[in-house]
């Protein structure tokens, strides 16, 4: 399968379509607290896609070859979950981290994906610091993208960021495109040597979402069929953007109004253009 180069159109339906995604992240945010169970995230999520946004989950019913169709409209994360955890009863707790991820289909058919962690009550050291090293990670792999650039240096930025902490990078889980479909062209590993891999070239669109462990990289699944946890039981982190190829550079188009900006790491004119149209963004509505 080959990479799909977005055209102009196609590039304003996403611009939708992600803004959308991570407008359920802002709406969620409150909600996201001990006592709240992560089935109870789900259905405000899944009543705040169809009935304010008009839109329907990737997520719920999805089933690719091999798998059971997945059960909830998010995947919701927690501690050792290093993605695909499925809601349930349990209540969150104070300390616990919670990925939450989110993909939306617009009305036109549009796909828009993006994820964030949530510290629940105070949050330990190492959570934190985990969860700060994972998010620097994923916008040091965004400032790689420009064109002429290869998707090795994305997976280079990272790994060597997160390895440089003393937390190891999921090898088996990666980046891909997005548009019309759910999972494009091309697979974006977290890892990897730089000059190596595709080039890419504007109108390129994919997800950057590194997942970082505190402890060892190998993972494990759950025999629900989709939960994937760390084996040594150790913290996972996943941050998520979906990111457009320009003529210059890079755009992150699932931004909104309460998005973390970027880290003060990430130099440049990108970070810089991302916290301006951050404060430039109106809030999502919350009801």
């Amino acid at each position: 399968m080959s990479i799909i180069l977005k055209t102009p159109e196609e590039i304003a339906e996403m611009r939708i379509a992600c803004r959308l995604a991570a407008e359920v992240l802002d709406y969620i945010t409150p909600f996201v607290k001990p006592g709240v169970s992560t089935g109870e995230i789900d259905r405000l999520c899944s009543d705040y896609m169809t009935k304010v946004q008009h839109t329907t989950s990737a997520t719920l019913n999805y089933a690719p070859p091999g798998y059971p169709p997945y059960p909830a409209s998010i995947c919701t994360s927690l501690n050792h979950q290093v993605c695909h955890g499925i809601p349930g009863p349990k209540p969150l707790k104070k300390d616990d981290i919670l990925n939450i991820d989110v993909t939306v289909i617009t009305p036109n058919g549009f796909y828009g994906d993006t994820s964030r962690m949530f510290i629940v009550g105070g949050g330990a050291i190492l959570a934190k610091r985990l969860c700060q090293v994972t998010f620097e990670c994923m916008w040091l792999g965004i400032a790689q993208v420009r064109p002429g650039a290869h998707l090795g240096d994305i997976g280079h930025a990272i790994q060597r960021h997160a390895e440089g902490n003393g937390f190891s990078v999921v090898r088996e889980f990666c980046g891909h495109g997005i548009g019309r479909r759910f999972h494009e062209e091309p697979q974006v590993l977290h890892y990897g040597r730089q000059g190596t891999g595709a080039e890419l070239r504007p109108g390129m669109i994919f997800t950057i979402e590194p997942m970082v462990n505190t402890g060892k990289a190998a993972i494990s699944e759950l025999p629900d069929g989709w939960t994937i946890v760390t084996r040594d039981r150790s913290l996972s982190a996943q941050w998520e953007h979906t990111i457009l190829v320009t003529e210059d550079g890079a755009e992150v188009l699932s931004l909104s109004a309460a998005c973390q900006p970027p880290p003060g790491l990430t130099g440049g004119a990108l970070a810089s253009a991302t916290r301006n149209a951050i404060a430039a963004l109106p809030p999502a509505p919350l009801s």
